[in-house]
């Protein structure tokens, strides 16, 4: 597992979605400004934590998907359902 392209293709992907940027949500009573609250991943040694979900070992098919699909650049596509946009 490249660590060093998963962090620099993480930032890129940040990016995309406009990490630090507000966006207009509509209210009943008019609109407000809100920013993305973020997605933690926390990379461990021998497995990953995504969001406050379950520890998942590097060996898992799911894991590895997750990981493959941040180093060739995209969104993983397991966030896809809940995060159209991006996250």
């Amino acid at each position: 597992i490249d660590f060093d392209l998963i962090l620099e293709n993480i930032k890129d992907l940040n990016s995309l979605v406009g990490e630090g940027i507000s966006q207009v949500e509509h209210t009943a009573r008019g609109a407000r400004l809100r920013r993305a609250e973020p997605l933690p991943l926390t990379l461990y040694h021998n497995g990953i934590v995504v969001g406050h979900g379950a520890f998942r070992p590097y060996q898992h098919p799911a894991t590895q998907q997750c990981l493959q699909d941040i180093m060739d650049g995209y969104f993983p596509s397991e966030l896809q359902p809940q995060f159209p946009d991006g996250v």
